[in-house]
């Protein structure tokens, strides 16, 4: 973290964040990066002015700047964002009196409806993932644990093999802010997790982590996406083949055979139903056909 005087307060808030609210490493980089880049900004254009003592018509230049340069509104609002939790944290700890942003508005983002994969794609890869060495095993049980919990990629990433309970058949994830909570296990992928443990061993047996490269080391973000990637570009046509997809198409499969909403919102680690919310809309198409089924002045074919 950077020590020089500008970025003082940003290092009392990015410790304040880590200490304190006990966010991820990958959270605090990214509010890092944001702040240090508005900073930096606050350097070239206001003369080395720190971010902790300017006005909103100086903060209004700086989202234009990033509008003439193309960046996307949704991008921007983050950015902005992590200012706001910045100027929050300033007012709480009595370093300001007011945020500049008190009445800023969010720049208008259209929404993305996420097409999530189908079940047969999710199938098609399942069938076609060869188990015979480690890291097809590996890569099979991550594609069946992504589909049948909805976790996060970090989540995956970071289960400990302590994580794992076979007697009760669930696995504990650590999700956002810290919070844990505990999804059921498929028999079927209990069954993966038994093969994968055997072979895992002859790989490494001291890291408590789960998931390993075949050199007995963590795995980490771009593996994850390239294993993902990979195999679902084989079977779909689908713009977007991550592993926040699978998440999105374990959501909008269980909405559709009738699971309730808040049970989702409980196994997807959502703080608020309005998040879960948005998995509704791609259940739509299920809706209206059990609606024209079921609706007595329906015409039914």
């Amino acid at each position: 973290m950077c020590t020089n005087g500008f970025f003082m307060p940003i290092t009392s808030f990015l410790n304040y964040l880590s200490l304190e609210k006990k966010y991820s490493h990958h959270t605090i980089t990214a509010y890092q990066n944001d702040l240090n880049t508005f900073q930096l900004f606050c350097n070239l254009e206001y003369g080395n002015e720190s971010i902790a003592t300017v006005n909103y018509a100086q903060i209004r230049h700086w989202i234009v700047s990033l509008v003439n340069s193309k960046i996307s509104n949704r991008t921007i609002n983050r950015k902005v964002s992590s200012l706001k939790s910045f100027y929050k944290f300033l007012q709480k700890t009595k370093q300001i009196e007011a945020s500049p942003l008190v009445k800023h508005q969010a720049l208008k983002v259209l929404k993305q409806v996420q097409v999530p994969f189908s079940e047969k794609e999710i199938f098609n890869v399942l069938d076609a993932l060869d188990d015979g060495d480690f890291e097809s095993v590996r890569n099979k049980l991550m594609v069946e644990l992504f589909y049948s919990t909805g976790m996060r990629r970090n989540e995956l990433i970071n289960i400990k093999i302590t994580d794992i309970d076979y007697v009760n058949e669930t696995v504990k994830v650590l999700g956002k802010r810290n919070k844990e909570r505990f999804i059921p296990l498929l028999k079927t992928v209990k069954e993966s997790l038994l093969k994968y443990g055997v072979m895992r061993e002859e790989v490494a047996i001291s890291s408590p982590y789960l998931f390993l490269t075949k050199n007995g080391k963590k795995i980490y973000d771009t593996l994850v996406y390239r294993v993902i990637n990979n195999y679902f570009s084989a079977v779909s046509s689908k713009v977007k083949k991550s592993p926040h997809v699978i998440r999105h198409s374990f959501a909008t499969h269980l909405l559709n055979e009738g699971a309730d909403l808040n049970a989702v919102k409980e196994l997807l680690g959502h703080s608020s139903l309005a998040s879960t919310q948005i998995y509704t809309h791609s259940s739509l198409g299920k809706l209206k056909e059990v609606y024209n089924q079921a609706h007595p002045r329906s015409q039914k074919n």
